[in-house]
């Protein structure tokens, strides 16, 4: 990990994504849908109940979309039984609504999930994925990516330290 100011380290997205986490291709017809696609993902991989992992999405998208526009969202939560932070990528087939702030569909997802007492990793880890996917070039990448080792190569890539 690259050190940030104060040598508090960047987040990395390999130490949050494995490739057991990322799904290139899958359908959803609705911004549910893709949430719950992705909370069986996480309860799988990471040893959690997809119900609790879909009914915290859910909450937080009730308090606003996490839709940041470009065909992106960054649903988060914070479930007890994770030890640290832990993502989830999945690509949709066909864009879904996800009453994003650009009113975009949505086909790249990047769910960050955090145990309860995560503070300002949570944090930066939001803002590092968020920096990530604002780039064009890359969204383009993953759109094209049909592996799962294509995808993790495209966003295992180093972070590059910014003022941000």
């Amino acid at each position: 990990m690259g050190q940030g100011i104060a040598g508090v380290a960047f987040m990395d997205i390999e130490s949050l994504l494995d490739r057991r986490a990322i799904t290139p291709k899958v359908s959803a017809s609705s911004k549910r849908q893709a949430l719950s696609l992705v909370a069986e993902m996480a309860a799988r991989r990471f040893d959690l109940d997809a119900g609790e992992v879909l009914e915290a999405l859910l909450a937080r998208e009730a308090a606003g979309s996490t839709g940041v526009g470009a065909g992106v969202a960054v649903p988060h939560a914070r479930l007890k039984g994770l030890d640290r932070m832990r993502g989830v990528f999945v690509r949709l087939e066909t864009p879904v609504d996800f009453d994003a702030v650009d009113a975009r569909p949505v086909d790249l997802l990047f769910a960050l999930l955090a145990p309860p007492e995560a503070g300002s990793e949570h944090l930066r880890a939001l803002a590092r994925v968020a920096r990530l996917l604002r780039k064009a070039d890359l969204r383009e990448q993953l759109r094209q990516a049909h592996s799962v080792d294509a995808v993790y190569a495209l966003l295992a890539q180093p972070a590059s330290p910014s003022a941000a």
